[in-house]
């Protein structure tokens, strides 16, 4: 295991408030024995100022940038730095790049970091590289960056070359799905398939533990109960799937927890409920009261098509009933998963699912899932960082 190094990683999402996502797992086990530094997403700029979003993003921000710098429970130092959100330019990305080296300088020092392992995973972070005393740089690809046009308004064209240019430069590239390893062109001596994975014995505790205290805002809910936690974005969910579902049987009830930017048109029925963002540590508490997981993305969205959605795995660990819309992430799961090829088959399975009184069922959803943990992909990046290292 990693030792005694100093870590810098540039996430894509921000420690205070998204889901957890594959660095978070990963940096806070490799604070057990190393000095890291969390970088919370810098962005790839505003989203276009007509989006619905546009506000609900900066005053996110501005709340993180507020914390500035913080320790986490595991001892890593969480910084939110302060930077323009025009990267969309060449002078913006140039006055970012100084407040950004200047910031992580200054920090260094005050928290003793010597030469560094460089995790980036954003590419606007792509102009600090050779500039924070670097021994190895990880790339970290955990999506289709250009294909995200509705964060932000950044040209595609820009994207994608900040990303190739990180490609060019790392010593490790790691892929968070298999779609992207698979299609990746070039540089296949240091490319990685870096799987997500799970923290199963917190998600397994779901339907292992007979003492959860239903929190009282889903305990009201009637059953039967289709559950979801993770991002809760208009684009990212099938508002049209929710709605024909939900008028088809108006007896199921969707309850959907995490962070969303503004709310869904289909909070106005009846039997849908939005929770808000829940803490990590009590989500097992609020599945205990799902009778179903689900996964209702869209599916007409590049960008999503090439998620590798988390979630799924953690759905699975609960040992819950699990009906998603397709990924291909996941596709080699069907069965153990149920993946609903269209608005009234997810009916169809959702209806299957509730039928399920099957231990054997559940004992081989979370037997796909039960070695995949998060202990278990750390050991594997600190093995391949030390042989850089070493070499």
């Amino acid at each position: 295991m990693l030792k005694d190094r100093s870590i810098i990683c540039f996430a894509g999402e921000d420690w205070w408030y998204h889901h957890p996502h594959s660095k978070n797992h990963i940096m806070k086990r490799l604070a057990r024995e190393n000095r890291v530094m969390f970088i919370n997403s810098i962005s790839m700029g505003l989203p276009n100022v007509r989006s619905a979003d546009f506000f609900a993003k900066i005053r996110r921000k501005l709340k993180s940038m507020a914390k500035f710098v913080r320790r986490s429970p595991e001892g890593i130092v969480v910084v939110t730095p302060v930077v323009t959100p025009f990267f969309g330019s060449a002078a913006g990305r140039a006055v970012n790049r100084v407040l950004l080296v200047a910031q992580l300088r200054i920090l260094m020092l005050i928290y003793g970091f010597g030469r560094t392992v460089l995790w980036i995973a954003i590419p606007t972070a792509k102009d600090v590289v050779g500039r924070l005393s670097e021994d190895v740089l990880v790339y970290q690809v955990s999506d289709k960056y250009e294909a995200n046009t509705m964060d932000h308004a950044t040209k595609q064209g820009l994207i994608k070359a900040l990303h190739e240019e990180l490609l060019d430069r790392a010593d490790i590239v790691y892929y968070s799905g298999k779609k992207l390893f698979e299609e990746a062109t070039n540089h296949h001596e240091k490319s990685h398939l870096l799987e997500q994975a799970v923290d199963f014995e917190h998600f397994a505790s779901t339907t292992a533990k007979t003492d959860h205290v239903v929190p009282d805002d889903i305990a009201s809910i009637p059953k039967p109960v289709l559950g979801y936690f993770g991002q809760v974005d208009s684009w990212l969910i099938d508002q049209k799937l929710v709605r024909y579902v939900s008028e088809k049987r108006p007896d199921w009830h969707w309850v959907f927890i995490g962070l969303k930017a503004r709310p869904l048109d289909v909070e106005e029925l009846p039997n849908v409920r939005h929770l808000g963002s829940k803490n990590y540590a009590d989500l097992p508490a609020y599945a205990s009261h799902f009778d179903v997981c689900v996964l209702p993305w869209v599916t007409d969205n590049e960008f999503v098509n090439y998620g590798s959605a988390i979630k799924v795995r953690e759905y699975m660990a609960t040992g819950k009933p699990v009906v998603i819309t397709p990924l291909y992430e996941y596709e080699r799961f069907d069965g153990p998963l149920r993946i609903a090829r269209s608005y009234d088959h997810f009916i169809e399975l959702v209806e299957s699912a509730l039928a399920e009184d099957d231990p054997a069922a559940r004992a081989a959803r979370q037997a796909l899932v039960r070695d995949k943990t998060w202990d278990v992909r750390t050991e594997q990046v600190s093995d391949e960082i030390e042989r850089i290292l070493s070499a």
